[in-house]
């Protein structure tokens, strides 16, 4: 045998503990703040992974159950249903008050003009997506989350959703429509008669005829009920999008490329 001295591993002894060992001791290694780690994953694009990570703690803190004893697991069947019912009803009112949540802030705060100059989403794919695309949001927080980015990415295609409501709405409507018809048409005679008896040189009476055409556009609209046909659509639309947006799951807006072993993730 070989002998050992005090304090000394032999070379075998100390290659084996630098292969069980996995990290290594890093002294610039810090503890980011929930904050400051969030706000990171915003800023780089990592916005399906905070969507994921907050369904997942949600989901395994919902299904862990603590260990039992023996002599709690001889329990009535009675007394182990009044904690299932308290608990059916506890997650009953956490998603009534995620869904109450909704009404609280405003989906628009972080929407821009630059979000409606790209493409429109696939509204397969991208928009509509699969089954495995919603999701009940877990949290408040987690459906303001999804709300304002969803929000973000399909700006163009809530705003398609408007224009179809408001023209069902019409349809549903017909003395709206024809109030919106009656409007235009007198907007567009308005025009016609300024161009042929050149009304640019009177600014005085074109100023006039004006406000007369918008005091009878107003009386029109106010007739033919066309406000009612907007609220309609920007009620259903809102209710539409608000809904949508909170069950859709963040997903990367294009596919991730893998540059040096860091992932790289543009961002629309």
């Amino acid at each position: 045998m070989s002998k050992i001295k005090f304090g000394v591993f032999p070379a075998e002894h100390q290659r084996a503990n630098r292969k069980d060992m996995v990290f290594a001791p890093n002294p610039l290694s810090l503890s980011v703040p929930e904050p400051a780690f969030e706000s990171w994953l915003r800023d780089s694009g990592y916005l399906e992974i905070l969507d994921q990570r907050t369904t997942d703690l949600h989901r395994i803190s919902t299904t862990a159950k603590p260990s039992n004893s023996a002599s709690s697991a001889a329990d009535s069947t009675t007394t182990s249903t009044a904690p299932k019912r308290a608990s059916f009803v506890s997650r009953l009112f956490s998603r009534i008050w995620t869904l109450l949540s909704l009404l609280t802030f405003n989906p628009f705060s972080k929407l821009a003009t630059d979000d409606f100059a790209g493409d429109t989403p696939p509204w397969t794919l991208a928009f509509f997506g699969s089954s495995e695309s919603y999701s009940f949001p877990s949290s408040p927080s987690q459906a303001r989350l999804r709300v304002h980015e969803n929000v973000k990415r399909f700006a163009r295609n809530y705003a398609s959703l408007v224009v179809l409501f408001f023209a069902c709405s019409l349809y549903q409507l017909p003395l709206a429509l024809t109030g919106l018809i009656s409007c235009l048409a007198l907007w567009d005679v308005f025009k016609f008669s300024g161009d042929r008896w050149g009304l640019d040189r009177y600014p005085i009476i074109r100023q006039t005829l004006i406000r007369i055409a918008q005091c009878a556009t107003a009386v029109i609209l106010l007739i033919s009920n066309i406000q009612l046909a907007v609220f309609c659509a920007l009620g259903v639309s809102y209710a539409v999008m608000i809904l949508h947006a909170s069950f859709r799951k963040l997903t990367p807006t294009k596919q991730p490329a893998v540059r040096g072993g860091n992932r790289r993730t543009a961002r629309r």
